[in-house]
């Protein structure tokens, strides 16, 4: 395989880990930050270190301008594209709906739905056989809130992956005869630092109890799950959302 993903918000958690099991499964490795670029580079020394190329490239997925000129620096830089993780996305803090303010509601869905769209249409372009691409595979990381709701806790955020959810669907069908296959991943409570940006650090030890397993997940468990989905062992999958959640 000579060919690279990109992964948004690469730099650390889910991103982080399908960056590695990635470029294990012989990817070039495109890690997207907004800010913390040292996380990044550090996951950039690790693939490299399994063999692969990697760049890390700064880009506000929210930001349309940011995503063209990523992928145009993409194209200059590094093998042709051959996949997309939109894996960048945001909660805040617990909070009902009826205390939300508007700049709240409208980050949420800026990052994790208009993201989504921004980065798989670009994705789409350099992709689809209808603009001369060599086909490719696209996974949008969703979450099982977008099924439960999130009530008391953040029902904007669940609304969001509900987005993504239809997006997935509409998006796999749209491209079905053009070579690219569109899959989602809905992980549960995943032990990873989006926990504490939301102002709940122990949020996946405190809620184990109400997974059937009885325990958070692991970042490289939803990344096993994404490398599936992006390789050649799921070539009739398309349109799939994948619960990786415990049972929960």
């Amino acid at each position: 395989m000579d060919r690279t993903l990109v992964i948004t918000g690469g730099g650390r958690g889910i991103g982080a880990a399908t960056a590695l099991r990635a470029a294990r499964a012989g990817w070039h490795v495109v890690v997207n930050y907004a800010r913390d670029e040292a996380a990044a580079a550090a996951v950039v020394a690790q693939v490299r270190a399994l063999g692969r190329q990697a760049l890390a490239m700064a880009a506000d997925v929210a930001d349309d301008a940011q995503v063209q000129a990523l992928f145009a620096q993409v194209d200059r830089a590094m093998p042709p594209l051959g996949g997309l993780v939109n894996n960048a996305g945001v909660v805040d803090d617990a909070s009902r709906v009826d205390a939300m303010s508007a700049a709240r509601i409208q980050r949420m869905f800026a990052v994790n739905v208009f993201g989504s769209f921004h980065c798989a249409r670009e994705a789409v372009r350099r992709l689809s056989t209808a603009h001369g691409g060599a086909g490719g595979a696209i996974v949008n990381v969703s979450s099982v809130a977008s099924r439960l709701g999130s009530a008391g806790q953040y029902v904007d955020y669940a609304a969001a992956k509900g987005a993504v959810d239809a997006f997935t669907l509409g998006l796999a069908r749209e491209v079905a005869t053009e070579g690219v296959r569109v899959n989602a991943v809905r992980p549960g409570i995943i032990d990873t630092d989006i926990h504490a940006s939301g102002g709940q650090p122990d949020r996946a030890q405190r809620l184990a109890p109400q997974v059937p397993m009885q325990r958070p997940g692991a970042a490289d468990e939803v990344a096993a799950a994404i490398v599936w989905l992006l390789g050649d062992e799921s070539p009739y999958t398309t349109g799939a959302i994948i619960d990786v959640s415990g049972g929960r």
